[in-house]
């Protein structure tokens, strides 16, 4: 199986979209490619300010918050994987995606450009490598995780059964 998706992805890395005969690897162009392929299913806000900024989020998260992701895999998120308390390091960058967050999410905003975006699903993503974890993180931003977690498309993933590592 591993050498059938090797073939089907050129860069070999998760996640890699099949639709149809075309094959798709990389965050960010996939979710371009969607937003493009699929209008009446936007998973970009229309406005184009609020599209550049769910964009930049959906950047920074990717190109930033390393020691994060390195110590909080999706290993966490999805298979409920439990990890030691954060590096001096991570902690700095948990406590800079907090800092953040919370600014984007003022005045408890439901969503970070207005309505849903995609940039919604990779905050939550985000945040919920600390929270699935046990590390503290605000009542608010838990609250804001959760209900990225809750809308239907977002459970379907989720819920996807993956397998045993």
């Amino acid at each position: 199986q591993a050498a059938d998706y090797a073939r089907r992805s050129l860069t070999q890395r998760v996640p890699t979209l099949l639709d149809g005969d075309f094959a798709l690897s990389e965050s960010s162009a996939i979710t371009e490619y969607l937003d493009q392929a699929y209008p009446e299913s936007s998973v970009y806000p229309a406005d184009v300010q609020q599209r550049a900024r769910a964009r930049q989020v959906q950047a920074w998260l990717r190109s930033d918050l390393l020691p994060i992701r390195q110590e909080r895999s999706t290993l966490v998120v999805f298979c409920g994987q439990k990890r030691p308390p954060l590096s001096a390091e991570a902690q700095a960058a948990a406590t800079k995606l907090i800092s953040a967050a919370q600014a984007l999410l003022a005045d408890n905003r439901e969503y970070l450009c207005g309505q849903w975006s995609i940039a919604d699903v990779d905050l939550a993503v985000m945040l919920n490598r600390l929270i699935l974890n046990g590390d503290p993180v605000p009542a608010q931003l838990v609250a804001y995780a959760q209900r990225q977690w809750q809308r239907p498309s977002v459970r379907e993933w989720v819920e996807l059964r993956r397998p045993a590592l």
